[in-house]
């Protein structure tokens, strides 16, 4: 297989693995934002590919989404899933992508370095998020806060962890194939 063939199936790899997590979440009683694997996908896969083709995994994931295949939380899809409550959120994905994906491809060497690009990337992600939810569903960006993000602080502090321990190996090992 050659270098492009090869790099083009690790993307579409990459954004299956997106789609086929993504749907899978834990709804909170207190937010309209359920806790989800996307996030956790998304590090995996700019830890795989790179910031590009991490990049463009997360697009073709939020555009196959938008088509209407049920690839966003809870086995949904649609363009009304995107001007709802959590699109925002889905959004900021791409820039989660591109910010850990820059880390990670810039600080090779100080893997440590790693761990800020997830966390500054998830931060932007829930500055994107909680202004949507604050518009969408009527209430003060404080108040978005406290229900799409607070809560989910703990469970993406693991997600950065797990992508922590495995990513390199996983970068490592495809680029021995």
């Amino acid at each position: 297989m050659n270098g492009r063939t090869k790099q083009m199936t690790y993307t579409a790899l990459a954004t299956a693995l997106i789609c086929v997590l993504g749907p899978f979440t834990i709804q909170i009683p207190i937010s309209p934002v359920p806790i989800s694997l996307t996030i956790f996908a998304i590090y995996i896969a700019v830890y795989a590919l790179g910031m590009k083709r991490g990049v463009v995994a997360t697009a073709l994931y939020i555009l196959l989404g938008l088509i209407g295949v049920p690839v966003f939380s809870g086995f949904t899809g649609g363009a009304g899933k995107l001007l709802g409550p959590t699109g925002g959120y889905i959004i900021g994905y791409l820039f989660t992508a591109a910010i850990s994906g820059w880390f990670i491809d810039r600080f090779e060497e100080k893997k440590l370095l790693y761990i800020p690009g997830m966390v500054l990337g998830t931060l932007v992600c829930y500055l994107f998020g909680t202004a949507w939810l604050a518009k969408t569903a009527g209430m003060g960006f404080l108040a978005a806060l406290y229900a799409g993000v607070i809560p989910f602080i703990p469970a993406d502090a693991v997600k950065i962890l797990c992508a922590y321990l495995t990513g390199p190996r996983l970068r490592n090992a495809l680029r021995r194939l």
